[in-house]
């Protein structure tokens, strides 16, 4: 994993690298950001960086050619340990840890970095079981860090979601946290550090990891995975800075993308404002047919534009980075989205989104949101 791959945090990188020009490597460090950011991806570049053979005092990224690069780009290197929460499977039925399902998370890993704890589970076929790190595994990771690191200049412990950590567990690596063992660097990935023993916090260099700019996660959807322009804009939004949101959305929502979500919002609203009952029938029409999942995202999409119209309405300055084909609506639009209408049309919009998820008639949906928000806008 090379910083390039990742996109945007352009800040968190170059800290990152200048820790260790300058030798200032902490033996412990937290990556925490929401479930789906780059928190796992910046913490394994990072490690590629720290152990990276070929490393010159000016290299911004780790070289991706030499042995070690080569070795943790496929999660096999013996100096590069994981530490995950698991559980008890059909094929690991007792004494579930980490290092019984190391060919599970290397495939989980290299095929999408940006996916969640439930996705762990299901890829390991949990079921419904709750995933934990036991204190079976602090023992394994006491005996882990007692040896010197065998081939790269730094032994790296990788703990993901150690908010999921057994007491016991919790103690041990608070232990090792408060005496380091020599040449060894913990890298602690957290979707949720507010659960996280306040020691340990404590003893940790903060890594944070925040949501993308809609315009970076555009760029990096149409430059890396060659989704056109507007579609790829319209996942960004959708996913509200979220790497891992955009990546389920684009490979599970087959077909979601090729609707163009802003100009059907526009002729929705022009014809909720005009108060046309006859054209919301037809466009309840076009509505049922994007199917229930788009119908969801397309509601979703329009809650985001509908914030970026209150935002522009309350001081331009808050959206100063508007998509050419949106600005024009936007200022128009935000004479009528004030904060006098602007909570019941979230409302109204959520409520729709509610009732389409459980299945309830998606035109009779549609009208009826329609009527509402028709009213709504006269009120502004």
């Amino acid at each position: 994993m090379r910083f390039s791959d990742i996109p945007g945090h352009g800040e968190v990188k170059r800290v990152l690298v200048q820790s260790v020009r300058r030798n200032h490597v902490a033996h412990a460090q937290l990556f925490r950001g929401a479930e789906g950011s780059a928190a796992l991806a910046l913490a394994l570049a990072y490690a590629t960086f720290l152990n990276c053979e070929a490393r010159t005092p000016e290299a911004e990224d780790s070289c991706g050619n030499c042995p070690s690069c080569q070795k943790i780009d496929k999660l096999v290197h013996p100096d590069l340990n994981f530490i995950l929460p698991v559980t008890s499977t059909k094929a690991v039925p007792k004494d579930a840890t980490s290092s019984k399902f190391a060919a599970e998370w290397r495939s989980f890993v290299l095929d999408n970095p940006y996916q969640g704890l439930n996705d762990w589970m299901q890829h390991i076929g949990a079921d419904n079981k709750q995933g934990s790190i036991s204190k079976e595994e602090s023992l394994q990771l006491l005996r882990l860090v007692s040896l010197k690191a065998f081939e790269a200049q730094f032994k790296l412990v990788v703990i993901w979601l150690p908010e999921l950590m057994h007491p016991a567990a919790a103690n041990a690596v608070l232990k090792l946290l408060e005496e380091p063992p020599p040449a060894t660097v913990f890298l602690l990935v957290s979707y949720a550090p507010e659960q996280l023993l306040p020691t340990i916090v404590s003893r940790v260099q903060p890594v944070v990891v925040r949501a993308l700019a809609e315009d970076e996660l555009t760029a990096w959807l149409r430059d890396t995975h060659h989704v056109p322009e507007v579609k790829a804009r319209q996942l960004a939004q959708l996913a509200e800075g979220n790497v891992g949101t955009a990546l389920a959305s684009l490979s599970s929502a087959a077909g979601a993308t090729d609707h163009n979500y802003f100009d059907l919002f526009v002729a929705w609203m022009r014809t909720c404002y005009a108060n046309k009952v006859a054209d919301m029938l037809d466009k309840s029409d076009e509505f049922q047919k994007l199917g229930r999942e788009n119908q969801k995202e397309f509601l979703q999409y329009g809650l985001g534009l509908l914030r970026k119209v209150l935002l522009f309405g309350l001081d331009p300055q808050l959206v100063p980075h508007l998509p050419t084909n949106e600005q024009g609506f936007i200022k128009g639009f935000s004479t009528y989205v004030t904060p006098r209408n602007a909570g019941p049309l979230t409302q109204e919009l959520n409520e729709a989104h509610y009732h389409v998820e459980r299945n309830a008639n998606p035109r009779m949906v549609f009208v009826d949101a329609s009527l509402r928000v028709a009213e709504l806008l006269r009120q502004a």
